[in-house]
């Protein structure tokens, strides 16, 4: 099988990404970017980002999962800690998430490291979510093998007659991460690939650095 893809191009032309125009806080331009594409894209799911692991096989793995909070320590997410992601970050807490806003010809890359955050946050959350993404994460054991469909369905239909008109407690094993930046870098398309870089590295004084990267 093959596919001819080198066709595929667009030139990227909608905005622009100057060192004169960034604040000293990339948790500031992030802020900025994020609403910008909210506010003009509201139809995409803008808090969609991937996050990238380094398994315990050895190898990286990446995955969309859906941004929930941001702050000025960082990112939060929220998953099943025992899946495959849960176990490799408990391995290398070490981690990549990156944005993709396509329509903003725009991407974010971030560096960090992630950890658990207070219980009583995922309690709060979880509490949030629709009753079905609570059972939700009752039913599943996630990244492990099943039989077949049918069998989540019928514990689903267990679950949903057993916490009839009760609450539904948040189970141990989910809960919010919180990835804290050590880099992060901002990426704007421009014509003719040679595309605007800004890349921000935490110093030991908890300054950031900022420099310009070559497209």
């Amino acid at each position: 099988m093959e596919n001819d893809l080198s066709d595929y191009r667009r030139s990227y032309e909608k905005n622009e990404l100057l060192l004169k125009d960034v604040p000293e806080n990339p948790l500031e331009l992030f802020q900025k970017w994020f609403y910008e594409v909210d506010k003009f894209f509201p139809q995409d799911e803008n808090n969609a980002m991937t996050v990238s692991t380094i398994g315990l096989d050895g190898y990286p793995k990446s995955r969309v999962v859906l941004l929930k909070k941001y702050t000025h320590e960082g990112f939060i997410f929220y998953t099943n800690y025992s899946s495959e992601k849960g176990k490799a970050i408990a391995h290398n807490p070490n981690v990549c998430l990156s944005f993709f806003w396509h329509q903003a010809e725009r991407q974010v890359i971030i560096k960090g490291s992630a950890e658990k955050i207070a219980e009583n946050l995922s309690d709060g959350y979880f509490e949030s979510r629709p009753r079905g993404s609570q059972l939700g994460a009752l039913v599943s054991n996630q990244s492990e093998v099943i039989e077949n469909r049918e069998s989540l369905e019928a514990k689903l239909t267990a679950l949903e007659e057993k916490y009839k008109g009760i609450e539904i407690p948040r189970p141990d094993h989910w809960g919010g991460y919180l990835v804290r930046p050590v880099e992060i870098e901002f990426w704007q398309g421009r014509p003719n690939r040679l595309h605007d870089r800004v890349r921000y590295k935490l110093q030991s004084d908890y300054n950031w650095a900022i420099d310009r990267l070559s497209p």
